[in-house]
């Protein structure tokens, strides 16, 4: 298995706006601000401090968009994907968990204001986002979900079966949690447009530039790439599950897990798919989230079985969409197939890592990277702004290795999910989902 998956597989760059990048870092520029990585992270980041007048400049070892930013499954889902709101708070502490919940929860609005401000072309679609109930069993858990995300300001709710059905056209589920703030699109085109915006605020931005190494002189640091240097006040790194070798065991902070995504031909025909384009969560632990894009294809994503093909995951996956929507065809025209990597740390929520003087890197954002992407720029605008480390949403904290067993756990949580779901089934009579 390759170190990254293939982005010539993936759907996104093919109807993507092309990118008007191409250029190489080739001489030594002077900024404010360095950043690492040319994803939604470092992209958020580079926006706003240019908007504030800094010097930005961008480096990126491949294209804008080429590691989770431009390869998701396409979904904005304003919510933590493990951990409640009152265990975000027990995480970080009342005070800084605040901070990080108001940042999260509003960051589909934000990025909506963002992508309609700068006219960015990325499918962008907020009708909202839909967490089913496979069994009576799920209820409660949505029914308190809905609770503390709207004593946070959101304007959730379950509904009941008919209504679900009605916004997504599945069958077989008994209600479902509805979040209006949630969105769809296509990621690449939002990772192009924020890294355009950027530039016309004065940020440089260099592709096929991966940093070598970064030291420290005379209070400044200098970032090699294999034909320029970057000589700035401050350093960021926010390369993700991306990281290669610019900065001693930064790929330690964190483990690989890997996402399955496809996307079906145009299927504009099968209009009883998701008739309000809303997302559409299945609600069982071993996730299938899908959607459709703005040609009508079915875009969706399943975490992988270890050791299983790939022509045996689309069986997979085409079986667990026809039991929700049994008028598709027999046989589901796949058009692509794709793979994307997750930084994955016990925590499943962002790490700020200190890394000298005036140097910090974010990973381990283990999922649910488009509106963690925004919130992780504007913690890291407020870092680069000088902010005091107790006011920032995120601790500032050493480096340090992502235990060994996070390459293995998230795997047998998955069988584990799968074993609950399908005895809960059982327990309640429900016809067995397809696993």
């Amino acid at each position: 298995m390759t170190r990254f998956s293939p982005i010539s597989d993936c759907l996104w760059p093919k109807t993507a706006a092309p990118s008007p990048f191409v250029d190489d870092l080739a001489e030594t520029v002077e900024a404010d601000v360095c950043i690492v990585g040319g994803g939604f992270c470092g992209l958020h980041t580079a926006l706003q401090l240019s908007r504030e007048g800094k010097n930005v400049v961008v480096l990126e070892a491949e294209e804008i968009g080429f590691g989770g930013s431009g390869r998701n499954a396409g979904h904005c889902t304003p919510t933590f994907h493990h951990h409640s709101l009152d265990e975000i708070r027990q995480l970080l502490g009342p005070t800084r968990g605040e901070k990080l919940i108001h940042l999260q929860t509003t960051a589909s609005h934000r990025i909506g204001d963002v992508i309609k401000e700068h006219d960015i072309a990325c499918e962008w679609v907020q009708n909202g986002y839909v967490m089913a109930a496979p069994t009576p069993g799920k209820l409660p858990s949505l029914r308190a979900k809905a609770e503390s995300y709207n004593a946070v300001g959101q304007n959730t709710e379950v509904k009941d079966a008919g209504e679900i059905a009605a916004l997504t056209g599945m069958r077989g589920q008994h209600g479902g949690w509805f979040h209006p703030g949630g969105a769809h699109l296509n990621p690449m085109g939002l990772a192009r447009g924020l890294a355009t915006a950027a530039r016309k605020h004065g940020a440089d931005i260099y592709v096929k530039s991966p940093v070598m190494k970064a030291e420290r002189a005379h209070g400044r640091w200098t970032v090699s790439t294999p034909r320029g240097s970057v000589r700035a006040t401050k350093l960021i790194y926010t390369t993700g599950a991306y990281t290669r070798d610019g900065w001693p065991k930064l790929s330690d902070t964190f483990k690989i897990m890997r996402v399955m995504v496809a996307a079906t031909k145009p299927m504009p025909e099968a209009d009883s798919v998701l008739p309000s384009n809303v997302t559409a969560h299945d609600g069982r632990g071993n996730i299938l989230v899908y959607k459709r894009d703005a040609f009508g294809r079915i875009v969706a994503s399943m975490f992988p079985r270890m050791f299983a093909t790939r022509e045996k995951m689309l069986d997979l996956m085409s079986r667990r969409l026809r039991f929700h929507h049994p008028d598709l065809p027999e046989q589901l025209e796949w058009d692509c197939l794709w793979t994307g990597e997750l930084d994955m740390q016990s925590r499943t929520i962002p790490r700020l890592y200190h890394l000298g003087d005036n140097a910090v890197a974010v990973t381990g954002l283990s999922g649910r990277g488009v509106p963690t992407g925004y919130t992780v720029g504007q913690v890291l605008s407020d870092w680069a702004n000088e902010r005091p480390a107790d006011d920032l949403a995120l601790p500032l904290e050493p480096l340090s290795s992502a235990p060994a067993y996070m390459a293995f756990a998230p795997q047998l949580a998955l069988r584990g999910f799968e074993a609950r779901d399908r005895l809960a089934e059982w327990r309640s009579g429900e016809e067995m989902r397809p696993w």
